[in-house]
């Protein structure tokens, strides 16, 4: 594993934006089927980067972060697993294997940011009674920046420690497992406060049915086992199809509304 400032630079840098890109910019640049490509550029193997990538995103569409409930993260798992792939010389699946106690990583240093932060909303909230934008600002911009360094400085110590880094993260988890489960009880109770956000904001009286059904359905597809990861897909599929059955019975009572509304004018003679 030779690899010179330069290359361990760059990398901590894409590291560091993949991880606020994740939760803020949003330019799916996070996603391991582009940073793994990156990554391979700057190591010198774009090839085994894109095969790398691709693996660990088809392992990573049915992951979905719901309010603080976090799966093992994207960005570090990608990244390490083309690092891993190219410096260790691995086959693309067996990286990504190596890969995860690097993404777990990552998932705990979500949970532990997002539980840090949840204290400091009261202060947003009186930024805002203030209308003191450049204390929002900074605010988000420290939120923004610590958890890229979080990611990058993971990252990073694999350059410094080698594969001794990702043991030794398995065996912290090992001895101190108490620690872990108290992460993954707060990960379990933010899913249910994530999505009561969500319904607080977006669910109206007359969306009410939609959610139930929607519950229904997952729970019958949860509980048909030869569906496999294709239950997703096949509710993503149902709810399309309910939405857009919706929009075009909203679509026709409005125009139905307005043809009956419209009389015409008095110059007509009507």
């Amino acid at each position: 594993m030779n690899f010179n400032i330069v290359q361990i630079l760059l990398v901590f840098i894409v590291t560091f934006v993949a991880a606020i890109d994740q939760f803020n910019l949003l330019e799916s640049l996070y996603q391991p089927i582009v940073t793994g490509p990156i990554i391979g550029a700057i190591l010198g193997d774009v090839q085994t980067g894109l095969v790398v990538g691709g693996t660990y995103q088809l392992m990573t569409i049915g992951n979905m972060p719901v309010g603080g409930a976090q799966p093992p993260n994207a960005v570090i798992g990608g990244i390490m697993a083309t690092v891993l792939a190219i410096s260790l010389n691995l086959q693309a699946t067996e990286a990504v294997g190596l890969a995860v106690p690097f993404a777990l990583l990552g998932q705990y240093g979500v949970t532990s940011l997002f539980a840090a932060m949840s204290p400091l909303m009261s202060k947003a909230d009186a930024y805002a009674e203030k209308a003191d934008t450049d204390g929002i600002v900074k605010l988000n911009y420290g939120a923004m920046a610590t958890l890229g360094l979080i990611f990058a400085v993971v990252v990073t110590m694999f350059f410094v420690l080698g594969q001794s880094f990702g043991d030794a993260i398995n065996t912290f988890k090992d001895n101190y497992q108490w620690f872990f489960d108290g992460l993954g009880a707060a990960g379990g109770m933010m899913r249910f406060v994530g999505f009561a956000i969500l319904l607080k904001v977006m669910v109206s009286k007359e969306l009410w049915g939609f959610y139930f059904l929607g519950f229904a359905l997952a729970v019958i597809i949860d509980a048909t086992g030869k569906l496999g990861g294709s239950a997703l897909l096949l509710l993503a599929f149902v709810g399309f199809a309910l939405a857009y059955w919706d929009f075009q019975i909203q679509t026709k009572f409005k125009s139905a509304s307005v043809a009956v509304d419209n009389f015409g004018g008095d110059e007509d003679g009507i």
